[in-house]
């Protein structure tokens, strides 16, 4: 209830005239006409100072250096709308998705709009907006992207002369004269072509398995996988090679015997890919994988190749523990 004030004292007409001769008679007190505007406003008086005590709860968070004020949720994101008689000039705030809520009005939680329209406190995480372009996400970068290498190395593989080819395939095999001299290159360049040709099974294998495989545990944990069946499986392939070279086994010629392609990566994915499966996709697939990888080995058609696909599949297989711990704090990046 508001304070109102009231005039006292004696009634506004004048009586001087009548008190004149009257001896010893105080004068009287002139009386302030009666107040008709609005109420005077209370004069400030200053807080009594208190010492906080111990029940007085304490703030755990700095206080906001900057005002708040509150906009229509209507307002679209990163919009400019006008304000009156802010405080400090301010003449738009930006709105902003307000991050925990609304206000006790319904309305979100916008900061005065700094230079460039800009929000003033640029420090805080940039929220997507309600439009954003997801669909223009690349879902597996890495496996697209070898994809689209291969797909260059087979059109070469196809359409140029047949000693250049030779000459190609020649210089990126994994025998044991080349990872004697350039192991590095060699295992590198050897994974850039495609035995058979783009058409090859192992192509769609590939494809379909590095992407399942990528999307779970992420690009470069993908092709540490790849790499890894790639380099181990060829490694042991290629060193009883040399050794049977060496005691005489095997004839000299054995060692530049003519080894590239992406097979035994893909071994190791498809081994990989099988521990993050559920049991029921899990069991299917690595009895048809290994029984069509058992069915060359007994055709006898390429003894050192089959071996080396069984040894790849086993080594993804051998990354079920890791690859596991590898999918989980993937989900926790991605949120």
């Amino acid at each position: 209830m508001e304070r109102t004030a009231a005039a006292t004292g004696l009634p506004s007409h004048d009586t001087r005239g009548l008190l004149d001769g009257i001896p010893c008679q105080p004068a009287p007190v002139r009386s302030a006409p009666p107040h008709t505007g609005p109420p005077p406003a209370p004069r400030p008086t200053a807080a009594p100072l208190s010492t906080p005590t111990s029940a007085e709860p304490r703030p755990t968070e700095p206080l906001p250096t900057e005002p708040l004020y509150a906009v229509p949720l209507s307002a679209a994101p990163g919009t400019a709308v006008p304000l009156s008689g802010v405080p400090g000039g301010a003449s738009a705030v930006t709105a902003r998705p307000r991050v925990g809520g609304l206000d006790a009005s319904g309305a979100g939680a916008v900061r005065p709009a700094g230079q460039g329209g800009a929000p003033s406190d640029a420090g805080a995480p940039a929220l997507p907006s309600a439009g954003g372009a997801r669909w223009c996400r690349v879902p597996a970068p890495f496996t697209l992207a070898y994809t689209a290498v291969l797909a260059v190395t087979s059109y070469v593989t196809a359409h140029a002369g047949p000693a250049l080819v030779h000459a190609l395939h020649q210089g990126s095999s994994t025998d044991v004269a080349h990872l004697v001299r350039t192991p590095v290159l060699v295992l590198l360049a050897s994974a850039l072509w495609v035995a058979g040709g783009f058409a090859s099974p192992f192509t769609l294998g590939f494809l379909v398995v590095l992407t399942a495989l990528e999307r779970r545990v992420g690009g470069a944990r993908t092709a540490v996988v790849f790499l890894l069946g790639h380099v181990l499986a060829t490694l042991a392939t290629e060193v009883p090679v040399g050794l049977a070279v060496l005691t005489g086994g095997l004839p000299g010629s054995s060692l530049h015997r003519l080894d590239y392609g992406i097979s035994f990566g893909v071994a190791a994915s498809v081994g990989a890919l099988a521990g993050l499966l559920r049991p029921w996709l899990r069991l299917p697939l690595l009895a048809g994988f290994g029984a069509m990888l058992l069915q060359d080995l007994v055709a006898h058609t390429d003894p050192l190749t089959n071996w080396g696909h069984l040894i790849a599949l086993a080594i993804g297989v051998a990354t079920w523990p890791r690859l596991r711990n590898w999918e989980r704090a993937h989900r926790l990046a991605a949120g």
